[in-house]
């Protein structure tokens, strides 16, 4: 299984972003979303570096409070 989570594009070049969630950075390929392109500020779901889709800043964050959710049911 994997799990995508909701980032914030930073920077673009081409077809790579830089992107940050809760403080994180990573480079991120845009490749998949050639055909509605993201912009600087909007949000995306990032799974294995690459960005699969786009999402509303409302659904990054309750993607967030979810996982907040789980891993606070989680016996570490």
């Amino acid at each position: 299984m994997c799990l995508a989570i909701p980032m914030c594009i930073t920077t673009i070049d081409g077809l790579q972003a830089r992107c940050e969630a809760r403080g994180v950075f990573r480079d991120i390929s845009l490749f998949m979303l050639q055909d509605d392109p993201p912009e600087i500020g909007e949000f995306v779901m990032v799974s294995v570096g690459q960005a699969v889709r786009k999402i509303t800043p409302e659904d990054a964050r309750l993607s967030w409070e979810l996982y907040d959710l789980i891993l606070a049911e989680t016996p570490n």
